[in-house]
């Protein structure tokens, strides 16, 4: 969706971004259902795929496999991190950081002035990862996940100030 190719070494694997064509669609389900309890299902992704304001880009390892994703809504100034993840032999080394970077820059070069996202209150390596972008905690949904069940934090970060009085 009109972004560059980007290349990144991530915990010593070379690393490209690039925007998600429709045969990788397949490899971003199986990480899906790898990473998540309640997993996206294949509609959602070609939805998400075909939508205008949607950021779409995944992780592709030097040996040619997708290793990561991440969708992002970007409407008006308002961007949210919909989903994001990494493979699993591939957590912690980076992937995540580089995908999470890609969407905050293009969302940056929109003129988004705000991002938010959901995260489970139990999910420490990614809370980990989104203070270490600048996301702070503005709120708590009580029951969002089903899967188990648990509470989803409400984070946002801002990219700009917005003009005011």
């Amino acid at each position: 969706m009109g972004v560059d190719t980007r290349e990144a070494t991530a915990g010593g694997m070379n690393i490209s971004i690039e925007p998600v064509e429709e045969e990788d669609l397949e490899a971003i389900v199986a990480i899906e259902r790898a990473a998540f309890s309640d997993p996206w299902s294949m509609q959602s992704f070609r939805d998400a795929h075909a939508h205008p304001a949607v950021h779409f880009v995944l992780a592709r390892g030097d040996d040619g496999l997708v290793v990561g994703y991440v969708v992002a809504w970007l409407v008006a100034d308002e961007g949210e991190i919909a989903n994001l993840a990494v493979a699993p032999e591939g957590w912690g080394s980076g992937i995540g950081a580089r995908l999470l970077d890609a969407a905050l820059e293009t969302a940056a070069a929109r003129g988004i002035a705000n991002v938010y996202l959901e995260v489970r209150d139990s999910n420490e390596r990614a809370r980990r990862l989104y203070r270490s972008r600048g996301f702070e905690e503005v709120g708590r949904r009580r029951g969002y996940y089903r899967r188990p069940a648990e509470d989803a934090i409400v984070l946002r970060r801002t990219l700009k100030q917005v003009g005011g009085l």
